[in-house]
This record gives structure tokens, sequence and C-alpha cells, in this order.
């Protein structure tokens, strides 16, 4: 061995990571919140069934695997829906020491740690070992989050000014899963640079990828990627990445540039794609000097210094949510034909292009690059073949008009540590009654996504993140944004005739469903994934029943129906007031259907019984 003393030396060790938020008071408050989610959720997916302490009571009692009973308090709401009171979460427990809250008369503690509640329910759940120790997991990284964004949380009035971008790194993920912020596979140092609430810009590497394995695809006004970039990238990057190819003896034109996330560059790629880099086909570049700051969806990256720049969406291979965040190549490919055929829709109908004035950010570019070998073995995982590409999606701000500004739908349902929800901050700065505001919010998101699926059998997934709102200046909404199409699209399974023009290409990548489960992913999405929830808020904070929210949408369908009756058979084919709809489930989907396991194809949420419709007449 050569002499070589320096080997011998220690590496210098990295310095701790400092976590402020780990606290015991932020985490204390954050668990009781998250536990009274999971039984509320779980309650609603009938995963548990509480059971009243008397009849017509709002207390309920579920029974622990130990033989002790957890105590809470619930309301009952839309869809069948639960809200559990955190502070009222109580567990027996007949050894607890003074000192803990006992109360002698119940011989209850306060209880308000859904990681013991795993512990000790985790038979009464039905969990196996293995989906136990990773939902744990998940739960806690989830929790690190949710700690995070407490202790850097905004009031509702600072929210309201924060522009779109910035925004999203103040939600606190989805309001139906309970493990929402999971992310598997990032470290905590990870969760600190790459995730919404850190709020970190940063700047992405680039890759020079031979045009022998990758593949560009842009709509019209993007035809050639070299319009992409000429929009994307300043004259002297570009300059630096040909001249970085040409000292390699490389030819420029042979290749294709995309932004690559760090994290993902480092974990999967060059692992996996090992060959392709010895061999010359893959070539580490720069960063182009731009500051991005992640999205709610983590893999999609705002431009903070040239916001009519594209956002750029990223393949992460971490377990979010329910799926592996990878890109998958066929879809990717697939984007700007999508995107062309989305809002061709658009601009040739008057009432979508004039009176609705929705706005459709299209995907408009993408560089694919597949896997030799797992993107021909259709039997490996799925996340093995959704490693490396890039999509490009049209800005939101270019859009705008003049005093405009747009909010994702998810945050109406966000409220401030003060108690303060940020819809009634909204309600109180528009100057409107919180009725009417409520009927500008419904005529701003209904009529496009209605006339989507009555006119042209197409949906959307119009959940908290996809649905965009756009304000005037008053704090009023005024119409409707919409992003995510080739994940997120829809198109009736059975043939319409709007659907004649539709590209081959298109046809064969977006997914169908029969007429009757089409509305599901307004149910699901909308009504029942944020709706459920912002109808509670407003009842409690703008002092709007339940009941009426609720008549103000079926109003707003109904006037839809008004302005177009010559498509009454589409209202009948495709029933928004049907007396029951089936209950999507999802957090059904990581206890018992899909667990962690590893799958060759993307799981859908699961179907457990059905719900009463609010919006049917007899509600």
């Amino acid at each position: 061995m050569p002499n070589n003393p320096a080997s011998h030396e220690p590496a210098e060790s990295p310095a701790l990571l400092s976590t402020p938020e780990l606290n015991r008071t932020v985490w204390e408050r954050a668990a009781a919140r998250l536990l009274a989610k999971m039984l509320g959720e779980f309650a609603y997916e009938e995963i548990i069934e509480p059971v009243p302490r008397v009849a017509d009571s709002d207390f309920y009692t579920l029974a622990l695997d130990d033989g002790e009973t957890l105590s809470f308090c619930a309301g009952r709401g839309v869809y069948g829906g639960w809200h559990v009171a955190p502070d009222s979460m109580r567990v027996t427990d007949r050894n607890a020491p003074a000192g803990t809250g006992r109360d002698e008369s119940t011989g209850t503690i306060p209880f308000g740690d859904p990681l013991q509640f795993l512990a000790r329910a985790h038979r009464l759940l039905e969990l196996d070992g293995a989906t136990l120790g990773h939902l744990i997991r998940e739960i806690t990284t989830t929790l690190a989050a949710d700690a995070r964004l407490d202790h850097t949380a905004f009031t509702a009035a600072r929210l309201a000014e924060l522009d779109y971008a910035e925004l999203e790194g103040h939600q606190t993920g989805h309001p139906w899963l309970v493990a929402n912020k999971g992310r598997l596979g990032f470290s905590a140092v990870d969760a600190s640079r790459f995730t919404p609430e850190a709020r970190r810009p940063v700047r992405l590497p680039w890759i020079a990828v031979s045009t022998r394995i990758a593949g560009y695809r842009g709509v019209t006004r993007l035809a050639t990627p070299e319009q992409l970039y000429a929009q994307e990238l300043d004259a002297p990057v570009r300059a630096s990445f040909a001249a970085g190819l040409r000292a390699r003896g490389l030819d420029p034109d042979s290749y294709f540039f995309l932004p690559v996330h760090p994290w993902q560059w480092d974990e999967w790629i060059v692992p996996l794609f090992a060959p392709a880099i010895a061999h010359g086909d893959i070539v580490p570049l720069h960063t182009d000097e731009d500051l991005r700051l992640p999205q709610q969806s983590i893999r999609t990256f705002a431009n903070l210094g040239h916001p009519d720049r594209h956002t750029v969406k990223l393949p992460l291979s971490i377990l979010n949510t329910l799926v592996w965040r990878g890109l998958p190549t066929e879809r990717t490919l697939a984007a700007p034909a999508v995107t062309t055929w989305v809002q061709g829709l658009r601009d040739r109908d008057p009432f979508l292009r004039d009176t609705c004035g929705v706005i459709l950010l299209g995907e408009v570019a993408s560089v694919t690059v597949a896997h030799p070998l797992y993107d021909h073995l259709p039997e490996t995982p799925y996340q093995f073949k959704e490693i490396l590409g890039a999509i490009w999606r049209e800005p939101l701000h270019p859009r705008l008009a003049p005093g405009e500004r747009a909010r994702t739908l998810a945050s109406l349902l966000h409220t401030d540590p003060q108690g303060r929800a940020f819809t009634a901050e909204l309600v109180a700065r528009s100057g409107l009654t919180p009725s009417v505001w409520l009927t500008r919010l419904f005529a701003a998101l209904l009529p496009p996504l209605l006339h989507f699926l009555y006119q042209y059998g197409t949906v959307f997934s119009p959940h908290g993140e996809n649905a965009i709102v756009v304000f005037d200046g008053q704090d009023v909404p005024v119409r409707l944004a919409i992003k995510d199409f080739v994940d997120d699209v829809n198109i009736s399974a059975r043939p319409l005739p709007e659907h004649a023009t539709m590209p081959d290409d298109v046809r064969s990548i977006l997914l169908t469903e029969e007429p009757g489960f089409l509305t599901q992913f307004i149910h699901s999405g909308l009504f029942v994934g944020v709706f459920r929830f912002l109808s509670r808020l407003c009842e409690e904070q703008l002092a709007v029943p339940e009941d009426e929210f609720w008549s103000l949408v079926r109003a707003e369908i109904l006037r839809h129906h008004a302005r177009f009756p010559e498509l009454k058979d589409r209202f009948e084919m495709f029933d928004m007031l049907t007396p029951r709809i089936e209950r999507l489930c999802l957090n059904r989907n990581r206890l018992y259907r899909d667990g962690y396991r590893d799958r060759p194809e993307r799981p859908h949420a699961a179907v457990h019984g059905t719900v009463p419709n609010p919006l049917h007449p007899s509600a």
C-alpha cells in the first residue's frame, strides 16, 4: 500500500443538523392535531368504528388492544365525515401517576400521541408487522414536518400578502391522507433542504443526455429543444453547456439538456444509470444559476428569479402519500400532446375561453430518458421506470391579469397558530358577506369543471393542489387555474362525438372511466377532499351553516344546468346529484391494499362502500 499519511487522518465531522422545531410544546400540539385527524379519517373510511358513549351523544369510545379505552368528542358532517376535537381525547389508565392530568371520576388522562395509538391499536387496525413498522416511520416524519411548519408559522394576515410560490411553503399537506408528508427516502438533512416547508430556494444542476437514449416533445411553439432552451437558459449558460460537451469530444447537437433534482442524481441516477454515464451518454453539467423554490408536490419548482420561465417538474423517487414521485416515461413523453388537446378544447369554446377565463397551465415540453433494462421489464416495480426526465409547465404569473393574485385551493383550509382560518381572513378583506363570497368561489370553480365534464366527457382531478383560485384585487374569487394534465386528466370510456378529433397519442395515454365513475374525480377531488373540510371551517368561523354551504354548491350546479339545457342527456349521464356515491378511500390503500410493497403499476384509490351525497335534493 502506498505510504499516504493523509489517508489515515479522520474525516472532518459534519455539523449536526439544528432542530429547534423539535421541542416538546410544538411536538405535542402537532401530535394531538394529527391523532385527531387520524381518528376522524380512519372513522370516515370505516377503518375504525367508534361507539357513542350514550345514544345521540357526540362523545365516542374506542377499545384499544391493551384493554384500555380511548374516548373523544367528535362532530359528524357531510359524506359521513368526522371531526375530532384534539383537546377532547383521553384514555383510561389505571396506573397513571399523579401529575398526569388524571380525572378521578372517569379514570382517564389526556392522550394525544398518534404513534402510541398505532402501537396500542395495531391489532384493532389489523396491521401486519411490516406495514406497522413503515407506517410508524411515515407518521413520525409527517409529525416532524408538521412541527417545522408550526415553529415557523405565519399569521393568516401575513399569509394573505404572500405570492403564490411563497404561500406553498406554508401549507400543511393533504387534508385527507394522514401520513401526508412521509417522504420515505429523504434524510433529515434532505428534508431541511428540499421540502416546501424548508422554504429554501435551490439552484438545480443540469445534465446533457444523448439523443440515442432520450426523447424530446414540445407543443408547436416549442417544437424543437432549441426553442425551449432559448427561453429557459441565458445565452452564456447555453454556450457553457455546449463548450463542456465539446471539451469531451462530444457534439452538443446530439444531446438534450435538462435539470435534475440533486437528491435524485445522487440517490438514483448515478447508481442506476452508471453505464450511460461511463459511456458519455449522460454528462453532468453545472447549474443555470436560477433560484427555484420547491412547491407542495416537492418535485415541482417555481422559478423565483425569472417568473416568466417555466415551472419544472422532475422525478423524485421518494414514497410520499400513495405513490413513488417519479415521472412515468410514456406519460412524460405524451405531456405536450395532452396539453395541446386540452387547451384546444378551451380555445375553441367561448364559454370556457371568454366567460370562465379558465387558465390551463400546460405541460408544454418534456425530455424522457428510459432506463435500458427496467423500462423493458414489465414485471419490475414501477418506480424503476420513472427515474429520469423533466417536464416544463407554463408559469402562472404571466397569465394573471393586472391586480389578480392566485392561491391554491388547499390554502383555503389553512388555519394559523392563533386559530384564524385563512379563508376567514380573505373573506374579511373582500368586504363581502361570507355567503356571497362563497357564491363567488363556487362560480369561479365549478362552471369550467362541469363544462369540461358535460360537454367533452373530460375531467380533471381538482384537488387542493391542482386547483388554483384566482382572486381580484379585493381578494374576491374570480376564476380558476388548473394544472397537472398528463397525470390527472381522465376521459369517458363511453364514446362521445367530441372525442373524434382526439389524437391517437393522447387517446392511448389518458385513463378512461365509465360515466358513472368519472364524476368521482370532482366528488372526491374537490367535494370530499376539500369542501368536506371547508364547509366545517365556514360553519365554525364564518357562521355559514354546513347545510347552507352545500345548498350554495348545489345551486351553482343547477345554474350551470339551466345555462346549457341542450346538454340535458349529459347531466343524466354524468349525474352529480345522485343520492349516494362510492366512498373512495386513501388511507385504506396504505394500511391494507398497497402497504409498502413494490408493485409493477401505480396504485389507485380503494373503494369501500358508499356515502350519502349532500348535493342530492333530499340531503
